[in-house]
C-alpha cells in the first residue's frame, strides 16, 4: 500500500529535523510557531504511520529546545507545548504534564483577549496587533489547550476551547461565501484588508476537527459551531482551482497557488468527514484527491515542499498578499507531512500515485 508516498512522506520529515541553522523558514530548533507546527506536523505522523523514530526525536527536540520557552508565552510560542500530552502519554514524564497544565492556565486566565473575549493573537517578535483576532490562532494555541484539556480529563478547559473556535468562526466569518476572512480587528469593527487568505482558512480547516476529536468526550459539540464549520468547508471547496490547489488569497485565481494552505484544507476536508461535521462526503472525498494529485509534484526528490507563502501577518492590501515570497518552510513542510499521513492511514494513498 502507497510505497511511494510512504517514501515521499520519509523524505519531508527528514528533510524537516535537518540543521537548518540560521534559516528562518526551516530551523526546527527554536521556541516559536514555525518549530511548533513542525513538531505537530511530526507528531500526526508519527501516530498515523506509526513511526516509532519521529516520536523518539519530538522527545529529544523537547530536551535539547526547552531552555528557549519564555516563562510566560505568547500565542505563537504556545504551538510547540500541543506535542506535551502525547509525549506525556508516550513516555510517563509527569513534567510534560505540568508544563502543558501551566501553560494552559496561563492561555485561560492570563493570556490577553479582546473585547469580545476571543484570545488577542500575540507573537514572538516585538509587535502588537492590539484588539486583533487572526485565524492562526486556533492551531497555535486553542489547539494545545483542547489536547490539555483530554489529557486532564478537565472540561473547563474543553468548552473554552470550544468558546474560541466558536468566537474566531463568528468573528472572521464571510457571510457571503462562508469562508473565513486573514484577521478581525475588533477596535475598528471591520476585517481590515478583508482577504480571504487561504492559509487562515487552513489553520481552521484542520484545527477545528483536531480540537473537537479532543474535547467531544468532556464538552457537548455545539450545533453552531458544526454549522460555521460546515459553512466554511462548503465554501472552501467551492474555490478550489480546477488544477487542485488553492490561490494564496482564494477569491482572486490570478494569483498565485499556495501550498501549504491548499494541504491543510485538504487534510480538514478528511478530517472533518471522520468526525461527522461534513455530511456530503463523496464531495469533499473527491476535493481532497485532487489536491494531493496537485501537491505532489511540488515535493521535491530531496523531501523539500514547494510552493509555500512566507510568514504572512494580516496585510494591508489583498494585493500585498500576492507580493510574499514563496521558500520552504517547516509549516510547509508539516501541513503537507499531515495530508500525506492522512492518506496513509485511510489507506488510500496508492490511487494518487
Amino acid at each position: 500500500m502507497g510505497k511511494r508516498m510512504e517514501a515521499i512522506a520519509n523524505k519531508v520529515w527528514r528533510q524537516m529535523v535537518r540543521d537548518h541553522s540560521g534559516n528562518w523558514g526551516m530551523d526546527i530548533h527554536k521556541w516559536d510557531w514555525v518549530p511548533g507546527v513542525g513538531v505537530i506536523a511530526l507528531l500526526e505522523y508519527a501516530e498515523k504511520a506509526k513511526e516509532p523514530e519521529v516520536l523518539a526525536f519530538l522527545a529529544e527536540w523537547v530536551g535539547r529546545n526547552k531552555g528557549k520557552a519564555a516563562p510566560e508565552p505568547v500565542i505563537n510560542a504556545v504551538a510547540p507545548y500541543a506535542i506535551f500530552p502525547a509525549l506525556y502519554r508516550e513516555t510517563g514524564d509527569v513534567w510534560f504534564k505540568d508544563e502543558a497544565e501551566r501553560v494552559a492556565n496561563w492561555l485561560v486566565e492570563q493570556a490577553p483577549r479582546t473585547r469580545e473575549e476571543a484570545f488577542e493573537h500575540t507573537v514572538t517578535e516585538n509587535v502588537a496587533f492590539a484588539e486583533q483576532v487572526w485565524a492562526d490562532t486556533i492551531f497555535m494555541a486553542v489547539l494545545f489547550l483542547a489536547r490539555t484539556a483530554s489529557m486532564l480529563g478537565n472540561a473547563a478547559y474543553a468548552a473554552e476551547a470550544q468558546r474560541q473556535a466558536l468566537l474566531h468562526l463568528q468573528l472572521l466569518e464571510d457571510p457571503g461565501t462562508g469562508v473565513l476572512f486573514h484577521g478581525w480587528n475588533c477596535a475598528a469593527g471591520d476585517h481590515m484588508s478583508a482577504a480571504r487568505w487561504t492559509r487562515a482558512n487552513a489553520w481552521i480547516a484542520v484545527g477545528v476537527p483536531m480540537i473537537v476529536q479532543e474535547i467531544a468526550d468532556l464538552v457537548p459539540v455545539e450545533a453552531e459551531l458544526r454549522e460555521r464549520y460546515g459553512r466554511m468547508m462548503a465554501g472552501l471547496a467551492g474555490f478550489q482551482q480546477e488544477d487542485g490547489l488553492w490561490s494564496t488569497v482564494m477569491d482572486v485565481p490570478d494569483f498565485y497557488r499556495e501550498v501549504s494552505g491548499s494541504a491543510g484544507i485538504a487534510c480538514g476536508f478528511w478530517l472533518g468527514m471522520d468526525l461527522g461535521l461534513l455530511p456530503d462526503e463523496a464531495r469533499y472525498e473527491e476535493s481532497a484527491g485532487r489536491a494531493v494529485r496537485a501537491i505532489l509534484p511540488y515535493i521535491g526528490d530531496n523531501g523539500v515542499v514547494g510552493g509555500v507563502s512566507g510568514g504572512t501577518p494580516v496585510m494591508e492590501s489583498v494585493e500585498a498578499y500576492n507580493e510574499i515570497p514563496v521558500y520552504p518552510t517547516l509549516y510547509g513542510q508539516g501541513l503537507t507531512l499531515m495530508l500525506l499521513a492522512e492518506a496513509i492511514r485511510r489507506g488510500v494513498a496508492t490511487s494518487y500515485e
